[in-house]
């Protein structure tokens, strides 16, 4: 695959920003601040095939599509005077001490969809190649209900936007280490659909979901994938779980459009999981599903960013290796810009900062990981492949 010609558009500003649950809180906006500040120390951000955008807030009659009419009233309402967001209304609708109510909680969230939303469709027609929305992958809130740091669910707007739009097939691939369960449950009736997940199992991790028999329901069976790897499975067998049973469900599903969430928190130094993949994984991945998407939907992928707590040094680097990857820009072994290492280090950085993009102190593999998650991916591939004439 030769270099894109075609723009690429990165959606991401001050609105999106403004998604913070205040100090102390594993999810800092940091993390995005220096995803940016490196795509720009790296000379991707003035790559002439990018674009960038900052889309306001989604209006709450586009939320509606895909967030109860209730929720988006009273999530706006708490932000308003955070204070009060405590009791049974607040709990009703998910915010609680790990999705704590911020001031300006609804208009952040609703810019975050709005920029996955735009991205998608700006994709879909034809208006650009392949769009970026770091701040997204908010997969864990669920129609009337946020969760797990996530307020309201981009990738599930993003997703109803592209079948109001006409797509009749959309695959959502999710690589973060938790379950993607808002995304898996809001369309896990929907045949035109295919959400697949690979995460650490749900046994030892939030949100406690996403076993290998979770498969649709309806007319909807055989578009929930999932594969649940155990604790100190590394880059190779994270790979494993793609190249076996996620990417050759997907050709069979044939999608015309591709939804991807990263996350970086599957890496050894993430502190919220207990998965041990190297940065090595992360520009691995990001080939695997660019390929996919040409393969299989003409290219069309937007990617959001997802999870990740290291906030300093992991996540920019793998995000960045997103946006490379788009560019068809090789940055897997170039070296970090020393101006942007010093920025990282005055922001909170502790410890030597790798000299580049996927340097790494990777713990050795763990047999009995490596002896589980085979287990699992036959487990998922007896699942799953049948249903679509595959051999498992």
């Amino acid at each position: 695959m030769g270099p894109a010609q075609d723009p690429v558009i990165v959606l991401f500003g001050p609105d999106q920003a403004g998604y913070d649950f205040g100090a102390g809180h594993p999810m800092q906006p940091v993390r995005w601040h220096l995803t940016m500040d490196l795509c720009r120390a790296a000379g991707l951000l003035d790559d002439p095939r990018v674009r960038q955008e900052a889309p306001g807030p989604l209006t709450d009659e586009a939320l509606a599509r895909t967030h109860a009419p209730e929720m988006v009233a009273a999530i706006r309402e708490l932000g308003e005077d955070p204070l009060w967001a405590v009791g049974a209304e607040a709990m009703e609708f998910g915010i609680d001490p790990d999705t704590p109510a911020f001031h300006g909680m609804h208009e952040a969230a609703a810019a975050i969809c709005a920029a996955s939303r735009e991205g998608a469709l700006a994709v879909w027609e034809g208006r650009a190649a392949h769009a970026f929305s770091p701040a997204g992958g908010l997969h864990h809130a669920q129609r009337r209900r946020s969760a797990g740091f996530c307020v309201y669910n981009d990738c599930a707007v993003a997703i109803h936007a592209l079948l109001d739009a006409g797509a009749e097939r959309v695959a959502y691939i999710d690589v973060d280490v938790h379950h993607g369960d808002g995304t898996q449950w809001i369309h896990y009736d929907d045949p035109r659909v295919m959400t697949c997940s690979v995460h650490e199992s749900g046994r030892y991790l939030f949100p406690g979901t996403g076993a290998v028999d979770e498969t649709g329901e309806g007319a909807a069976l055989g578009t929930a994938v999932n594969v649940p790897m155990p604790p100190l499975a590394g880059t190779a067998e994270w790979l494993m779980a793609l190249d076996e049973v996620i990417l050759p469900l997907v050709e069979a599903f044939a999608p015309q459009f591709v939804v991807s969430l990263g996350g970086a928190d599957s890496h050894h130094a993430d502190p919220l999981a207990h998965i041990q993949t190297g940065m090595d994984v992360f520009p691995a991945m990001w080939r695997r599903i660019h390929d996919l998407a040409h393969r299989t939907a003409g290219g069309r992928w937007l990617a959001v960013g997802g999870g990740g707590y290291e906030p300093f040094v992991t996540v920019p680097r793998a995000f960045s290796l997103m946006l490379a990857e788009m560019l068809d820009t090789p940055l897997a072994a170039a070296p970090l810009p020393e101006a942007w290492r010093e920025h990282a280090a005055r922001l909170g950085a502790r410890g030597a900062i790798p000299a580049t993009f996927t340097a790494d102190e990777v713990p050795p593999p763990d047999p009995r990981a490596r002896a589980e998650s085979e287990r699992t991916v036959q487990a998922a591939r007896a699942a799953l492949f049948p249903r679509w004439g595959l051999r498992p």
